[in-house]
């Protein structure tokens, strides 16, 4: 069918990309392969001779031509990126038959203010998504909140986020806008995973990731550790080392001891079997009615 034929040309179009261009340069337009990282969004905002028209949910549905792709948003802070996020921009970049993914990720700055300390920069995070395969576009230092000058100037269509309302900077739902306007379209979150779950194991687990560290050739101030605490800590892995080599010896041990009483035992039975055996043979030979009574020379006697 039509749509199916434009999808077909689309994705044979991305597998004919030249050169790759530098990074820096490398902003606005169509992503031409997956051997390529996503583009960075233009500062002037998504320019395209093709008139933009609003589409309505249905009409996106139906597909659109190659030359309009449904232009669909995700933001989000996207800290030590995960499963979880990768999974929610996949159903983003799947919503529609013919999707361009604009993802937005927020500023250090806008983050501190608004939810608390990032484990990443600003910088680390851009980098993060443009290399996700379902991202065709990123917007740095994205806003907090969705103003309509911002979806003008991307040509924003529809807006994807997880429909648990969210409350952040003295809204009770900073898409809730969005949603009146018919914009927002609905993703699932990955439970299990997140963000904060990372960090709490991290924070649970901090003395084993600060001896891991240590081990692995970090200084105590690299770790922001005290002195006493590195030494108390050094010398914590030599007591395990020691414990772990005493427990070697141990198993060694056991297994040796093992060995040797099975060896015993079977040496026993072997005895046993051959005294068994010299006692019948002597019987027969000597005993009542035996072999050596039953001689002439024994009767003569």
């Amino acid at each position: 069918n039509r749509t199916s034929s434009m999808v077909g040309r689309r994705r044979g179009s991305r597998a004919t990309r030249g050169s790759q261009q530098p990074q820096q340069q490398r902003t606005g337009g169509p992503r031409k392969s997956l051997r390529e990282p996503a583009l960075f969004a233009k500062e002037a905002g998504y320019e395209s001779e093709v008139p933009h028209e609003k589409l309505t949910i249905a009409q996106a549905k139906r597909g659109t031509p190659a030359i309009r792709p449904v232009r669909v948003y995700a933001d989000g802070i996207f800290d030590l990126f995960h499963s979880g996020h990768a999974r929610a921009l996949m159903q983003a970049k799947n919503l529609f038959p013919n999707t361009h993914l604009i993802v937005g990720v927020c500023s250090d700055e806008l983050t501190h203010r608004y939810k608390g300390y990032t484990v990443m920069t600003e910088s680390e995070r851009y980098e993060a998504l443009i290399h996700c395969r379902y991202v065709d576009e990123v917007v740095r230092d994205a806003p907090w909140t969705l103003s309509p000058d911002f979806l003008k100037k991307h040509k924003i269509d529809f807006v994807a986020h997880d429909d648990i309302p969210y409350t952040s900077a003295g809204s009770e739902d900073v898409y809730k806008h969005i949603k009146e306007a018919g914009m927002f379209v609905a993703t699932q979150r990955t439970d299990g995973i997140s963000t904060s779950d990372l960090i709490t194991r991290i924070v649970r687990d901090y003395d084993l990731y600060v001896r891991r560290n240590l081990q692995r050739g970090y200084t105590a101030s690299d770790l922001n550790v005290s002195f006493i605490r590195e030494k108390k800590i050094r010398l914590q892995n030599q007591v395990d080392r020691m414990k772990e080599t005493v427990k070697t010896v141990e198993e060694k041990s056991k297994h040796f001891v093992h060995s040797v009483e099975e060896k015993s035992q079977d040496l026993i039975h072997k005895w046993e079997e051959k005294s068994r055996e010299f006692i019948s043979n002597f019987l027969e030979s000597f005993g009542p009615g035996g072999a050596w009574v039953s001689l002439p020379l024994a009767h003569n006697r």
